[in-house]
């Protein structure tokens, strides 16, 4: 075999493995149309500094990269797409290098869903969930519940942020409301007496949280963050103590 031959094939293999490796084209949370969507859309944003702003367009982008995200009987629009990143970024935006490695797709349905995962038909009272088995690694949304989360109507409630956080919650191996990633061990006991403490005020009708926190830890801690995220001034003067340990667990600021 010639040299000339053996540089031909050394070119055209070296040109093979390097398109095959090249990676996508990174998307770009900073360009006129996604920063219009957050500028509108996404309350949390619009409080930061401009050089926070940038931090969070950073962190959308990112994850929009790493995650995919699906729509089933739905066709998927920029809007989603940042309001689903938005949501995932806004309960881990002051944690450092946070990745959510326990998630790789995200599935958009146009509304709820039952429990085998039908969009259609009676019974369908589920907004979104975080899937387990062989639905490991992904998530279910309702687009109405993602849009109303970041609606004017939403009040101390968003669906997304909820399953999040419900991500955040089992990236320790379990979903149990005890997210030991973001709570020092000295802290769990007083965590789940806290727990304990606001679910029997809400079985006693002396609490504004959501009813559905009182389902399990699991969900006190996600129904908790909600509003935390959404209403951070309404829980800090109605829920100080609740307020002071959610802070502690997500407002790990850089400064």
């Amino acid at each position: 075999m010639t040299p000339i031959i053996i540089l031909l094939i050394i070119i055209i293999f070296t040109g093979y493995f390097f398109l095959k490796g090249k990676r996508k084209p990174k998307i770009t949370a900073s360009n006129s149309v996604y920063k219009a969507i957050l500028e509108r859309y996404i309350p949390f944003y619009q409080t930061l500094n401009n050089t926070d702003k940038l931090l969070f367009e950073q962190k959308v982008s990112d994850f929009l990269e790493s995650t995919t995200i699906e729509g089933v009987g739905t066709a998927i629009e920029d809007t989603d797409r940042v309001m689903i990143a938005s949501s995932a970024v806004i309960p881990i935006f002051r944690l450092d290098n946070w990745r959510y490695s326990n998630l790789t797709n995200v599935i958009l349905y146009p509304d709820t869903f039952d429990a085998e995962f039908q969009f259609e038909g009676e019974g369908r009272n589920i907004l979104g969930m975080v899937g387990s088995g062989y639905m490991n690694g992904q998530m279910i949304l309702s687009r109405a519940a993602l849009t109303k989360g970041f609606s004017r109507s939403a009040g101390k409630e968003n669906t997304a942020i909820h399953e999040f956080v419900h991500l955040l919650d089992k990236s320790d191996g379990v979903t149990d409301g005890i997210p030991e990633n973001l709570l020092a061990h000295d802290y769990v006991l007083p965590w789940l007496k806290m727990i304990h403490h606001e679910i029997h005020q809400i079985e006693e009708g002396k609490s504004d949280i959501n009813p559905y926190a009182a389902t399990s830890e699991a969900e006190f801690f996600a129904v908790a963050a909600e509003y935390f995220f959404q209403k951070p001034e309404e829980l800090k003067h109605k829920h100080p103590e609740l307020y002071e340990m959610l802070f502690m667990m997500f407002m790990r600021v850089r400064r």
